[in-house]
């Protein structure tokens, strides 16, 4: 339906809800209405926890960290994902985990340096944060290879940024993914600037979508704060792949709102004025126009949820700080299947050196 309507080479770019809430109708994928306000649920819970954590390091109380601010429907491309499918993220896809299961208390506990934050219930699918930019490419294509071998009828979403395609990590899983027709979807969140490198200095091609091209499989450019292009264009790629198909690339234009992480300053290297005009792009002023104009939400409607998810991201910090510290010997615990003997070795001196006493530690 998309990806052979949409070609990236003659400038085509998916959008089926406008900045104004009209939808196209011949273009909505499968979500209905309850569903849709769902969503809008969410990823505002999604920006309320975003928000709360870049407080949270402002204060002190968190590490460096990744805003979503006006990228929150590209994290949607979770909602598309099966059951038996992984989901491979980068370093700003808290919104997407969350919505994959992954318990917003552990997102949290792993931007405060807490090794429990990357311990989740393997039946989820979904891999730890990737921080070497492009590395998670090769992990997702590596698992999509070894679902292939197993026969499994499941298939990978990867996350990464524009500037992860100027990466060779990036390009190797793309050539292994066209080479071996592995069942992966390479989701490239494109908002503009790798840090403070802008787009139009990453790449001299047309668009992104079409580099997927070269490596012969389907590519795909769409309006990134559309949260139906996002989940129509994502669903239709996984769905592709499963039934052996091979990969295929969507290119989702967004714009970050925020600093690239809370040690960047975005202000040496972008005008306030692009930021204000970009601001009527917002994905979540978009859906709540939807929503309005189809007589299904109103400022109490608006209210109540806002109240809601306040609450609810509010109830997790409580615990993530009220909760006991970590043991300091966790390091050494969620890397490996079986710790290899070196580390076995560092984890026993280490002990050592606590003087056995883990229980003030955890």
């Amino acid at each position: 339906m998309y990806f052979d309507r949409f070609d990236p080479l003659r400038g085509d770019c998916l959008e089926v809800m406008d900045p104004d809430g009209r939808v196209d109708a011949s273009l909505r994928p499968e979500l209905d209405d309850r569903q849709i306000a769902h969503l809008y649920e969410r990823l505002t819970a999604i920006r309320t926890a975003d928000q709360l954590a870049l407080r949270l390091q402002r204060e002190g109380r968190m590490g460096t960290y990744a805003p979503v601010l006006g990228q929150e429907a590209c994290q949607a491309g979770a909602a598309a994902l099966g059951e038996d499918d992984w989901l491979v993220p980068s370093y700003r896809e808290m919104g997407a985990m969350w919505l994959r299961g992954v318990p917003l208390e552990a997102i949290y506990r792993y931007w405060t340096g807490d090794e429990r934050g990357s311990v989740w219930p393997t039946e989820l699918r979904v891999l730890p944060v990737a921080i070497p930019v492009g590395s998670q490419g090769l992990h997702a294509v590596g698992l999509a290879w070894a679902m292939k071998l197993r026969g499994e009828a499941s298939a990978v979403l990867v996350y990464f940024g524009d500037g992860a395609t100027s990466e060779g990590e990036m390009l190797e899983a793309f050539n292994f993914a066209g080479v071996f027709q592995v069942p992966v979807v390479f989701l490239c969140c494109n908002n503009q600037y790798a840090i403070s490198v802008p787009r139009s200095a990453q790449t001299a091609a047309d668009t992104i979508a079409q580099k997927a091209l070269a490596f012969g499989f389907p590519g795909i450019q769409i309006f990134g704060n559309d949260l139906l292009a996002v989940y129509g264009a994502v669903k239709e790629g996984l769905d592709r792949a499963r039934a052996g198909h091979g990969p295929h690339l969507v290119e989702a234009l967004t714009y970050r709102l925020g600093p690239h992480t809370t040690a960047d300053d975005p202000t040496r290297y972008r005008p306030d004025e692009e930021v204000e005009r970009m601001q009527r792009y917002d994905p979540l002023l978009r859906l709540r126009r939807y929503l309005e104009v189809a007589g299904l939400w109103s400022d109490r409607e608006q209210e109540a949820m806002e109240t809601r998810v306040r609450s609810e991201v509010d109830a997790v910090v409580e615990r993530v700080y009220a909760g006991p510290p970590p043991d300091p010997a966790s390091i050494f615990d969620h890397t490996y299947a079986e710790l290899p003997p070196y580390l076995a070795l560092q984890k026993r001196q280490c002990l050592g050196r606590l003087g056995g006493d883990r229980g003030r530690h955890g």
